[in-house]
């Protein structure tokens, strides 16, 4: 179930909210989780069964490495065995399948054709971080299996993120504050989230769709250029206002998310935008990964070589296709640069030529990540071509007539993603909160309204409304 679609905003919310706030707080847990159950069992019953044996065995694994601490290495090297195991198995199988059958000694094996259970690579990613604080003393184990259900499974963050760890929310879980005031903000974050979502994104990634089929047919320069703006556009609105939507959700219910992006399109460098871009995800990688390996302790070498191994993981992290491990290792080269000499050289340029360094560098990993072999047009071959196509090679010239009319026809809407993806706008509303709070909350209450109608005008006229990051 999507947060921007009719169902979600007007049966399940609805019914969440009544039956959360209409119960005593100690049962408040307990709805969350069932109502989590079913809000991910309404897109894929049969997968339930397997967050829920996620769920029981971190939660038995947390116990175990507590109660025998001379056997926690051990519990530890099977809770982490047992986590990528399933994700393993579920994502990557058919891909080295597919690999591996090319050899006569494994030309028997046969892809498994699975689906992917929907949130698998965030939710074992929780719990899996859970395990391991433990297993650093940073949080004690929870023994409420509620209370550590609801953490896993909670829905707001549980299909796409952020990766909460469990110390973000362990007090939370036992007690919390739920009133008026934070419900309020929640909403407001939610509704700029839907916006961005439903508004931005949407449109963004129609203009996308429509500009790759047209450059496949009779390319453009002027085209091309418009197709890529346009995703990097849906790609941010899309992501960063489903985090809005969860992280408003969560204040909804009393609980405080991390935030997961820090307007990443004003970076002046890879390493930066990097900082600001699915902030969670990096730092479960650096957390979990580039730090035990050595992190930058050990010499340049290894502080290279682990670099390399994370961002290998990451990439490959978002799907089983060798764009997303291509597009993993194109951010490591980048990012070694940037170490090495690339960030002092950056550092003495104007602040206009290191922003137009970034955005460059930032849209043609979008190019690596946006072809992803899902289809014949997003093949490796067609990315290949719309590299050319960027640069003039096999196009019809500079520009042809449905390039310039898209150009000119979504000119309006792109200027205001454009500003969008920059704080202005948040920073004029906190202006206009300090210095007139009652004139901002009026204003807040016929905006979120307004939001809410336009958007739900738009779910019900339309049909495009995907969420990319589901599938990772």
């Amino acid at each position: 179930m999507l947060f921007s679609s009719l169902e979600f905003l007007y049966l399940f919310l609805p019914l969440t909210c009544v039956l959360y706030f209409g119960c005593p707080p100690r049962y408040r847990n307990l709805v969350l989780f069932i109502m989590s159950l079913i809000f991910y069992g309404l897109g894929e019953p049969i997968y339930v069964f397997l967050m829920v044996a996620t769920v029981g065995a971190d939660f038995a694994f947390g116990l175990a490495i507590e109660r025998f601490p001379t056997r926690a290495r051990g519990i530890l090297w099977s809770a982490v065995i047992f986590n990528l195991a399933l994700l393993g198995f579920f994502k990557y199988y058919d891909f080295f399948v597919s690999i591996l059958s090319r050899l006569p000694i494994f030309s028997s094996l046969r892809p498994l054709s699975l689906s992917l259970p929907i949130g698998i690579s965030f939710y074992t990613f929780q719990a899996l971080s859970y395990v391991i604080d433990v297993y650093r003393h940073t949080v004690s184990a929870q023994r409420s299996f509620l209370k550590f259900g609801t953490y896993v499974s909670l829905f707001p963050q549980l299909i796409a993120g952020p990766i909460v760890r469990y110390s973000d929310i362990a007090d939370e879980l036992d007690k919390r504050t739920s009133n008026l005031g934070g419900a309020a903000e929640g909403v407001r974050r939610f509704a700029v989230g839907l916006s961005k979502k439903v508004l931005f994104a949407n449109a963004a990634g129609a203009l996308w769709e429509s500009m790759r089929v047209a450059n496949g047919e009779a390319a453009s320069v002027l085209g091309a250029w418009l197709g890529l703006f346009a995703y990097a556009l849906q790609i941010y609105f899309d992501f960063s206002g489903y985090s809005d939507m969860a992280i408003g959700l969560g204040k909804i219910f009393g609980f405080h998310f991390p935030e997961n992006f820090r307007y990443p399109y004003v970076a002046e460098s890879v390493s930066d935008f990097w900082r600001r871009w699915h902030i969670t995800l990096s730092s479960w990688f650096r957390e979990y990964v580039y730090i035990p390996l050595g992190g930058n302790r050990r010499g340049k070498l290894c502080t290279y070589r682990n670099l390399l191994v994370t961002w290998a993981l990451t990439g490959f992290w978002h799907g089983a296709s060798w764009n997303f491990l291509l597009w993993g290792l194109y951010f490591f080269l980048l990012l070694s640069l940037e170490k090495a000499f690339l960030g002092k050289w950056l550092s003495a340029l104007p602040r206009a030529v290191r922003h137009g360094y970034a955005l460059l560098a930032i849209l043609f990993g979008w190019l690596i990540f946006a072809f992803d072999g899902s289809s014949d047009t997003l093949s490796l071959a067609a990315g290949l071509r719309y590299v050319g196509n960027l640069f003039g090679i096999g196009t019809v010239g500079w520009s042809n007539g449905h390039a310039l009319y898209e150009w000119t026809r979504h000119l309006p809407l792109l200027l205001l993603m454009v500003l969008g993806a920059t704080p202005i706008p948040a920073r004029a509303a906190v202006r206009v909160r300090d210095k007139l709070p009652r004139l901002f909350g009026a204003v807040s209450v016929c905006l979120i309204a307004c939001a809410l109608v336009v958007c739900t005008a738009y779910l019900v006229d339309s049909g495009y409304n995907p969420f990319l990051y589901f599938r990772f």
